[in-house]
């Protein structure tokens, strides 16, 4: 682990995140936490993981911090191994596997980019991990962390670009 937490970084422990002094409810990739994440496996990475974007709908709320960027109906993530723009922001058209960040439903009207095998994506790590609205409570990721929408927008308020979010690798036999 890398130095210490700072007051801006978050913390996963076996039950919750904690952020700034305060503990929020979360959700986890159904393949739980791994020290060995690769393409599919729905797990979690443990690490120390770089918050380096946040993304939001306008459509749908204002502004949660000045660094947001907004979500417009052209915007995809890359989730292709084989393609040179994997585990990137692209936009439509795109002919590669990818996942629409402008949903339907509302988990991505706030999502929280980290630099999980990012900027330099190899393929087979896994692509994109992001913080994100969770469906239900608890209800298992495909490797992101979920919050309810009300800490999830807390949350993103107090956030700081450069942040972190520490992933212990102990949590991965325990959680």
């Amino acid at each position: 682990m890398t130095s210490a937490a700072s007051r801006f970084d978050m913390v996963l422990t076996p039950t919750h995140l904690r952020f700034m002094g305060r503990r929020f409810a979360c959700s986890v990739g159904r393949g739980g936490i791994s020290t060995t994440k690769r393409e599919g496996d729905g797990a979690t990475p443990a690490g120390v993981h770089t918050i380096t974007g946040m993304l939001y709908r306008p459509d749908r709320l204002a502004r949660p911090a000045d660094w947001a960027l907004p979500i417009g109906p052209s915007d995809l993530w890359s989730d292709a191994p084989d393609d040179t723009d994997y585990n990137h922001m692209v936009r439509v058209p795109y002919a590669h596997s990818h996942e629409k960040l402008r949903r339907a439903d509302p988990l991505y009207d706030i999502v929280l980019l980290t630099n999980w095998n990012w900027p330099y994506a190899q393929p087979g790590h896994g692509s994109a991990i992001f913080l994100h609205q969770w469906r239900r409570p608890h209800y298992p990721t495909e490797g992101c962390i979920a919050f309810a929408r009300a800490d999830l927008a807390w949350i993103a308020r107090r956030l700081r670009h450069r942040s972190r979010l520490i992933v212990p690798p102990g949590l991965a036999q325990r959680r």
